[in-house]
């Protein structure tokens, strides 16, 4: 998809972005001006006009941006990712008023996403002049991170168990120079992980444990840890049926840890990266964990299960565990964790939780200068008493069905110590419905964010 970037110098169309209100004051030449009245363009925010020249060819295009006095705190800077799929064949530049030129062409880019494993689609023709300014490079890498994210969460569970995921992690490791290892099955137990290896345990995938390291050892640690259940049947606690659907995506967490960390390899980012990825199926069978069940973990604390279907958690704990046994800068885990985050902040918003303010308000900034959305939700302590167990240190799951997405996240804090900071994202890392470069399925939540707030901490 990458083809989409039109060599410098080619020749190219023009796509006057055109507010309405700036629609009377635009430098359109005479004859364009005069056909968007004729034709009564008003340039309405997504709205196209091609503009037909004297030879009857294409000349351009008229396309309607938000006003920028519309004072929306998340204006769409992905309006022009609907371009790709409204264009016909050709090559075009971005005229008029782009607020954003580096985040429209990255809109245009990720507009020509398609998934393709399965069912040829049909191919977009397009091209686009980059805007001066814009780094090339970035924008691939960019558009490289979202497209692996896109592809691993859409491809079925048939197509990606966990051995599957390791492949993926290893290709990337293999991309750039980076060393992998996999704990795979018993060993688990053998190593100290007997909560991915009892999430694990019913299904026929062995389940295991990917680590990825890269950087120079003594530059700032950073560790990212990412949910790997490739589908979560729910367990003996068992989903119904229409709660399954979209459980292929349920490793979107690994996914988005794969993606960011392409970003900040690809970039030479100077930190020393580790990558964690729990990846796991939780299936139903004869020696599939139980609800009432005791289980130890890797930090030493015994945990009763509670809920077979909170085991994003169970598997999150010890890697998270093992990432902070080393006291890094910065943890970051990501997970498709609650749905009680999707009630509170719907699909477009992930949840982020974290002790460190700096960090929330710096990563804030990122996410916004980056069009790149997050909620900070509280990490509220009295609500950690909803987690006792009369017979273990924890549980699983909360008593009752108040602040799901807290309680899920006040569990995770109880393995993160020694880190200098902790951020927890419950991503949802999917698009429900297509939206200007950010078509239905697969989604990257966060990543761009966080390579800026990464860049911005540490170069």
């Amino acid at each position: 998809m990458l083809d989409f970037i039109a060599p410098a110098g080619s020749e190219s169309r023009p796509v006057w972005c055109v507010s309405p209100k700036g629609l009377e004051t635009a430098e359109l030449p005479a004859a364009v001006r005069r056909f968007a009245e004729s034709a009564s363009f008003r340039a309405e925010s997504g709205k196209h006009l091609l503009v037909p020249g004297e030879d009857g060819a294409l000349a351009g295009v008229l396309f309607g941006v938000p006003d920028a006095t519309t004072g929306t705190p998340w204006p769409d800077a992905f309006m022009l990712g609907a371009l790709p799929t409204l264009l016909p064949k050709g090559t075009y530049r971005l005229d008029g008023e782009v607020a954003d030129p580096r985040l429209s062409a990255l809109a245009f880019g990720l507009g020509c996403y398609r998934f393709s494993r399965y069912k040829k689609p049909t191919p977009l023709e397009v091209r686009l002049l980059l805007p001066e300014g814009v780094d090339e490079a970035a924008l691939v890498r960019t558009v490289e991170a979202v497209t692996l994210v896109r592809d691993l969460v859409n491809t079925p569970a048939n197509d990606l168990g966990p051995a599957d995921l390791q492949d993926a992690a290893r290709a990337l490791a293999a991309r750039h120079g980076a060393s992998i290892r996999a704990i795979v099955g018993d060993a688990l137990l053998a190593e100290n992980f007997p909560l991915i290896h009892t999430v694990g345990a019913a299904s026929t995938r062995a389940p295991r444990l990917i680590e990825i390291t890269a950087g120079d050892p003594d530059a700032p640690k950073v560790t990212l840890v990412g949910k790997g259940v490739v589908f979560d049947t729910g367990g003996l606690d068992l989903k119904p049926s229409s709660a399954m659907l979209l459980m292929k995506k349920d490793m979107g967490g690994a996914a988005s840890a794969l993606g960011l960390a392409h970003l900040l390899l690809a970039r030479g980012a100077r930190v020393r990266l580790k990558v964690l990825i729990a990846a796991v199926e939780n299936s139903v069978a004869g020696n599939a964990f139980r609800p009432g069940d005791v289980v130890p973990s890797r930090k030493g604390l015994s945990i009763e299960i509670g809920n077979t279907d909170a085991e994003g958690r169970l598997v999150l704990a010890d890697a998270l565990a093992l990432a902070d046994e080393e006291a890094p800068d910065l943890v970051i885990d990501f997970a498709t964790l609650t749905g009680a985050a999707r009630v509170a902040l719907g699909p477009q918003l992930p949840a982020a939780f974290t002790k460190d303010d700096a960090l929330a308000a710096e990563l804030d900034r990122c996410a916004t200068a980056e069009a790149d959305p997050l909620w900070r939700l509280p990490l509220w302590q009295p609500y950690a008493s909803m987690l006792s167990s009369k017979v273990a240190d924890t549980n699983n799951v909360s008593s009752g069905g108040f602040a799901g997405a807290i309680t899920a996240a006040l569990f995770l804090e109880k393995f993160v110590g020694a880190a200098k900071s902790w951020l927890h994202l419950d991503l949802f890392a999917w698009n429900p419905s297509a939206r200007p470069g950010r078509p239905e399925g697969g989604e990257a939540q966060t990543i761009r964010a966080l390579d800026a707030l990464i860049a911005a901490r540490y170069g």
